[in-house]
């Protein structure tokens, strides 16, 4: 055995690691242009992600702090009319704007004075009364859905935009390798370190996305039982008064 292979290789190893930077700067750096603009997408969706994430947890925890203020003071016995007015110019949180709706479809009936409350003029208020809030409860559930299919988007596919810049950077390796005819360790690890790299950061971009979209969309589930269930609540009572009203007439 030749006593200058294990020279050669320990001098080659060395040569390679002053010519290779293993940090995560160093990484990206180096690796193809095309590895790059991967590793870049999949940096600039993990940070889009995490401010959609934080985002989210400050506006659940609010409209449930919110919801549970104004479910407080709607039992409270105070008079519909009462709340209304008090909150009517600016409804604080989705609670509030959905019992305006039902509220200003009441009054816009009501207050008209020419409304006989018999039969069929009767089911009809309570009808609109219902499809004023049920869009309502729509449109704040559709604001407070927006961008959840970021994350999922992201979750799904950031592993996959990883694992092809990693399929291209380890080509471009054993491109390197067959054109300098040398299957040294020290030769090949660097270029598939900073093709792996690529998927590393694929996954760290879609395991938050992926655990906060589920997080949210159950959040956001539950809301809206809690919105259909204080609607129904709120338009029984509505309907009661109506009753109220037509027996009274």
């Amino acid at each position: 055995m030749d006593p200058t292979i294990p020279i050669q290789a320990t001098q080659l190893a060395g040569s390679v690691a002053q010519h290779h930077d293993l940090s995560v700067v160093g990484l990206f750096l180096q690796a193809d242009i095309i590895v790059k603009m991967v590793m870049f997408i999949l940096a600039a969706s993990s940070v889009w992600s995490w401010a959609i994430i934080i985002d989210k947890w400050v506006t659940f925890k609010s409209i449930n702090l919110k919801a549970q203020k104004f479910e407080t003071s709607f039992w409270s016995g105070e008079a519909l009319e009462k709340l209304y007015k008090r909150i009517s110019a600016k409804p604080g949180d989705p609670m509030g704007r959905i019992f305006c709706s039902g509220m200003n479809e009441w009054k816009l009936t009501i207050d008209s004075g020419n409304v006989n409350l018999d039969g069929d003029l009767r089911a009809g208020l309570q009808q609109r009364i219902d499809r004023a809030m049920s869009t309502s409860i729509n449109r704040e559930i559709g604001v407070l859905e927006r961008y959840l299919t970021f994350l999922a988007t992201v979750g799904s596919t950031g592993p996959f935009i990883g694992l092809f810049g990693t399929v291209w950077g380890i080509m471009n390796s054993f491109s390197a390798i067959a054109g300098s005819q040398n299957t040294s360790l020290a030769v090949v690890a660097p270029g598939i370190a900073e093709a792996l790299f690529a998927t590393a950061i694929g996954l760290v971009a879609a395991i938050p996305a992926v655990v906060a979209y589920n997080k949210f969309s159950t959040d956001l589930g539950r809301y809206q039982d809690r919105l259909d269930a204080f609607s129904a609540e709120f338009s029984a009572i509505l309907g009661r008064h109506l009753e109220q009203r037509g027996a009274a007439a």
